[in-house]
């Protein structure tokens, strides 16, 4: 079984680079911010506390993330193990991640931010099947129209020169302490993230000695 915490600020490619190692893997892979989509588009009450708390620009407050992350490891379906991105986000919960779960390693992806506000500024989705692109690497065949359904394209609420910039002070703010926690107890592997999809996942797997990506 291996459980991996995989951390970046937004734009990092976490979310792909989780996706590619559980995919390879047989590993599950829990993100927040997958959770948190499920409970605005379910209309829970916890839906509806993130929905304003995004709207405002701000992050999701800490103790929403620990109850959702707790519930959701709960559910014990992770037979061969997981990658979860989007938590801890602070010290208090990387000591209560550390002290409840074996973690194999951490893989800190690395982007400076002038690469960060390239890659979010010019993100955008489907508001009819909920279809992600990204203006820079995928763009549609026609500008604002989704190519599966046809859809509008819209950029996400939150993401705005504005609130990018608070995210990214919060995210540098909180991350130093708790990559220090887990550089103490675990190993932690920074990585590259500006290089191409598959030489981030090659190096993530090279460093912690898995199997590489079939070819």
């Amino acid at each position: 079984m291996r459980k991996y915490v995989i951390m970046g600020v937004q734009g990092s490619g976490k979310g792909t680079q989780a996706k590619l190692l559980a995919d390879g893997l047989d590993l599950v892979h829990i993100s927040v911010g997958d959770l948190f989509r499920w409970h605005i588009q379910s209309h829970t009450k916890l839906g509806a506390q993130v929905r304003r708390i995004v709207n405002e620009g701000r992050l999701v407050d800490d103790d929403l993330v620990e109850d959702a992350v707790q519930v959701r490891l709960a559910d014990h379906d992770w037979n061969f193990g997981f990658i979860i991105d989007g938590f801890p986000r602070n010290s208090r919960q990387a000591e209560f991640f550390l002290e409840s779960y074996d973690i194999d390693g951490v893989i800190n992806l690395d982007l400076p931010d002038s690469e960060v506000k390239r890659r979010v500024l010019a993100r955008r989705y489907c508001e009819q099947c909920g279809l992600d692109y990204n203006l820079i690497a995928s763009r549609p065949a026609s500008p604002d129209v989704c190519d599966v359904c046809g859809g509008r394209l819209v950029a996400r609420d939150d993401d705005t020169p504005e609130a990018l910039d608070v995210r990214i002070r919060a995210y540098r703010e909180d991350t130093a302490p708790v990559l220090r926690i887990f550089d103490r107890k675990e190993y932690v592997a920074t990585i590259d993230a500006t290089e191409s999809i598959d030489t981030v996942q090659a190096a993530i797997r090279t460093r912690f000695g898995l199997p590489p990506m079939p070819t």
